[in-house]
């Protein structure tokens, strides 16, 4: 990274988040409709569910392009594990739900405002997140993909 991008990373002084429950981020926004699960992802729904991994993975998930994702039902754009406006699974969330909304490809000032601050109302709302841990947040986001796209 040049040194002018890094100064002028719009969350160089970080950015205030705070989830506030509205189940907003578990409804399709276009190219970010797939919930991708790694196989990690998948064994902590199944332990969480008290299935095993096969059997979560049978029942609840689907592969496109070789690689794992949630069902969708084309008539509701929603999560299925969305009940009542709030994840009904959410210690047993995925990777891709755990580091929402800090994705490095809406880490840039336009796309946050466009995609991430126009719908979801836990931005600017609580805590400052650091430049260093929305970093670690996209570096996890990185590391989740490289893992999907292992096939691991």
């Amino acid at each position: 990274m040049s040194e002018n991008t890094k100064k002028d990373l719009f969350y160089e002084h970080g950015l205030r988040f705070q989830c506030q429950g509205s189940g907003k981020c578990c409804t399709s926004h276009g190219e970010f409709g797939f919930v991708f699960l790694t196989k990690d992802d998948r064994r902590r729904f199944a332990k969480h569910l008290k299935v095993t991994t096969s059997a979560f993975t049978k029942k609840y998930c689907d592969q496109t392009n070789g690689i794992w994702h949630l069902k969708e039902d084309k008539g509701n754009p929603d999560c299925m594990f969305l009940k009542n406006k709030g994840c009904s699974v959410y210690e047993a969330r995925p990777n891709q739900c755990r580091t929402w909304p800090f994705w490095p490809e809406v880490m840039n000032a336009k796309a946050w405002k466009s995609e991430v601050a126009n719908f979801c109302p836990g931005v600017g709302k609580g805590r400052l997140w650091s430049k260093e841990e929305i970093e670690q947040e996209m570096s996890k986001d990185r590391e989740n993909e490289r893992k999907l796209l292992g096939g691991l």
